[in-house]
């Protein structure tokens, strides 16, 4: 089955130029010429699409005002939403981010970056739909108290289905656990950076590169900790791993200069939308994240 991706845009000419690209792209698309309309299609039909392309200005219900719909049901809020808008100032993106949008597309764009996008955001949407499964899988009871190393992507994986269970939201924890657990092993203990890791993802070699890197006997022993700890109704997790650290700041927040990057946004994702709180500790090799118990 194609993926479905919801466009709202006010200009007509613009759907169907955006169809239009998709659709010889191997996407399906529903169209929506106003705010209104959109919630309507995401109301009827809520398990039908992997992502939502929005316009920001749209007469009666704009860009941010559905995003917030969208955020605050929960048949819908795992749906990633790109944000089409003419500027990105620095106001723009943080109020963007706060309510739930992933991924900026400024017009006017190219084709090229227009299909990135979208095909960035349908992955990420099925990464989630994958997480959520496996926590539904992985119920096993845990101590309030413990800890959890892990060396490898799945085994990260498996520590994150297994921790998010602690939460009170576990299907929106489990998702920034990974995010974090992955950078502790791409960035800290197997020294990915950022610029590299982009490099990656786009020639799809990303996964290969960790495996590689796994295997070098300068990171065969290389492990990440986690400990947790639920108390006076939250569940705190502290994640360290054996690198020597990042910048961190630079990540917490995404930034006016990276708005329109695919990549090195999870862990102000993860910052927003998955936790109550969360914190690097210098140099930036542990981190702190904490939310509601269940």
């Amino acid at each position: 089955m194609k993926p479905c991706v919801l466009l709202a845009d006010d200009e007509v000419f613009n759907l169907e130029i955006l169809e239009e690209l998709l659709d010889d792209y191997g996407f399906e698309s529903d169209t929506a010429e106003n705010g209104r309309e959109a919630v309507e299609l995401l109301t009827a039909n809520p398990g039908k699409y992997q992502a939502v392309l929005l316009d920001r200005m749209m007469p009666g219900m704009g860009g941010i005002e559905v995003t917030h719909f969208i955020k605050q049901d929960v048949r819908l809020r795992m749906i990633p939403v790109i944000m089409q808008t003419a500027k990105a100032t620095k106001q723009d993106i943080e109020e963007g981010l706060g309510a739930g949008i992933l991924y900026y597309l400024t017009k006017p764009f190219a084709k090229e970056d227009l299909l990135a996008i979208v095909d960035t955001a349908v992955r990420y949407f099925y990464e989630c739909q994958a997480l959520c499964r496996e926590l539904g899988n992985n119920r096993a009871k845990m101590p309030a108290e413990g800890s959890i190393e892990f060396r490898s992507l799945n085994e990260a994986r498996n520590a994150a289905t297994r921790l998010a269970g602690l939460a009170m939201d576990p299907d929106k924890v489990v998702v920034g656990l990974f995010e974090l657990f992955v950078n502790a092993i791409e960035h800290g203990n197997l020294g990915i950076g950022f610029d590299y890791k982009s490099e990656l993802q786009k020639s799809g070699g990303w996964l290969a590169e960790i495996e590689r890197r796994l295997q070098l006997p300068e990171n065969r022993h290389k492990k990440v900790s986690v400990g947790y700890q639920i108390q006076h109704g939250n569940v705190r997790y502290t994640a360290k791993d054996e690198g020597h650290g990042f910048n961190y700041r630079e990540f917490l927040n995404i930034s006016t200069k990276r708005s329109l990057n695919m990549y090195g946004r999870g862990i102000a994702i993860a910052k927003v939308l998955s936790f109550d709180r969360l914190d690097y500790l210098d140099p930036g090799n542990q981190v702190v994240a904490q939310t509601a118990a269940a």
